[in-house]
C-alpha cells in the first residue's frame, strides 16, 4: 500500500513537472507575449517574466519591441525636373501594439519594407534634384509621414527615416561641376570688380588731397624710391613728375597765344605798285617754337 502511494506521488510529481515544462513561458524584458487560445486572442498581452499557458490549448507568440533598423533598397526614379537618380534610405521603426502587429498584418517587417520602397519612389517623383541634394530634412519628414500613416494600423510607429545617398549619372555630375565652377568664377569677378571700384574711390580721394598739397606728391615719390631701393636693385627708375609736362604745355600755349597771326591781304599790283627798292620784303620765316620740340622729345624719351 505504501509503495502504491509512493508510486502515485512520483507519477503525479512527474506529471506536474511535465505540465510545468510544457506550460511555462519566459518573456524577455524587450518582448511581449500574445496568447491565442484555440485560435482566438486571449487576455491581455503577457508582460516580461515567467508566464504559464495551457498546453495544447494556448499558443504564445513573442513580439520584439526594440527599434528595428531596416535599410531600404536603392530605388531608381525620375525627378520632377527630369533627372534620373538612384536613392537609398534607412527606416527606424518599432512595435507599439503587439496584438495589432500580430493580428492585423501577416509580416509587419515585410509590410514596412514594401511601404518604404513605394514611398521613396513617390518622393523621388515629386521632388526636384536640388531638393534631394540640399533639402533632405524636409524630404525625410515627408517620407516618414507617408510610411507612418498605414503603419499605425499595424501597431507599428516609424521613429525616423533618413535618405542615405543620392546617385547621379556621370554626365549630370560633370554638368554640376561646370555650373559650380562658373558660379565661383562669376563671384570672383564680382568681388574683383567691387575691389577695383572701392580702390578707384580711394585713389580719387588721394589725388584730390595731393592736388591741394603738391608737397604730398613729392613725399609719395620719395617713398616709392625708398621702396624700390630697399630691394637692393642695381637699376633705379625715377618717374617723371606730371607737373613738369603740364608746365611745358602751359608755356607752349602761352607762347602760341602771344605770337601774332599772319594777316592775309590781297595786294592789287596794277593800281598800287609796290616799290621794292624802298620797302624790301622780309622773306625769312619765324623760328620754330622750341617748347613744343622739347615736349615731343621728353614724351619720346618717356615712351622708350
Amino acid at each position: 500500500m505504501v509503495e502504491e502511494l509512493i508510486g502515485a506521488a512520483v507519477a503525479a510529481g512527474t506529471a506536474g513537472l511535465v505540465y510545468l515544462a510544457t506550460a511555462a513561458r519566459v518573456v524577455k524584458q524587450y518582448e511581449r507575449g500574445v496568447v491565442f487560445r484555440l485560435g482566438r486572442l486571449h487576455g491581455d498581452v503577457r508582460r516580461p517574466g515567467f508566464n504559464l499557458i495551457v498546453p495544447a490549448v494556448d499558443r504564445m507568440r513573442k513580439v520584439n519591441l526594440q527599434i528595428v533598423t531596416m535599410p531600404v533598397p536603392a530605388q531608381e526614379g525620375i525627378t520632377r525636373d527630369n533627372v534620373t537618380v538612384r536613392v537609398d534610405a534607412v527606416v527606424y521603426f518599432k512595435v507599439v501594439d503587439p496584438a495589432a502587429a500580430v493580428v492585423n498584418v501577416e509580416d509587419y517587417r515585410f509590410a514596412v519594407s514594401q511601404m518604404a520602397q513605394t514611398s521613396l519612389r513617390s518622393i523621388i517623383g515629386k521632388s526636384e534634384l536640388d531638393d534631394l541634394l540640399s533639402n533632405r530634412e524636409k524630404l525625410n519628414q515627408g517620407l516618414e509621414l507617408m510610411i507612418d500613416s498605414p503603419a499605425v494600423e499595424w501597431g507599428v510607429t516609424i521613429d525616423r527615416v533618413e535618405i542615405k545617398d543620392v546617385s547621379l549619372p556621370d554626365t549630370m555630375k560633370r554638368s554640376m561641376a561646370r555650373q559650380a565652377e562658373a558660379d565661383r568664377e562669376r563671384r570672383a569677378r564680382v568681388i574683383n570688380a567691387d575691389a577695383e571700384y572701392q580702390a578707384s574711390k580711394k585713389l580719387s580721394q588721394a589725388a584730390q588731397q595731393m592736388a591741394d598739397t603738391p608737397s604730398a606728391l613729392q613725399l609719395r615719390l620719395l617713398q616709392t624710391v625708398m621702396a624700390v631701393a630697399a630691394e637692393k636693385n642695381s637699376t633705379l627708375v625715377l618717374p617723371i613728375p606730371v607737373e613738369l609736362l603740364r608746365f611745358l604745355e602751359r608755356g607752349h600755349q602761352e607762347g602760341s597765344q602771344q605770337a601774332p597771326a599772319p594777316a592775309e591781304r590781297s595786294v592789287d599790283t596794277t593800281e598800287h605798285p609796290v616799290d621794292t627798292t624802298q620797302h624790301p620784303v622780309d622773306t625769312t620765316q619765324h623760328p620754330v617754337d622750341t617748347t613744343q620740340q622739347a615736349i615731343d622729345e621728353l614724351r619720346h624719351a618717356v615712351e622708350q
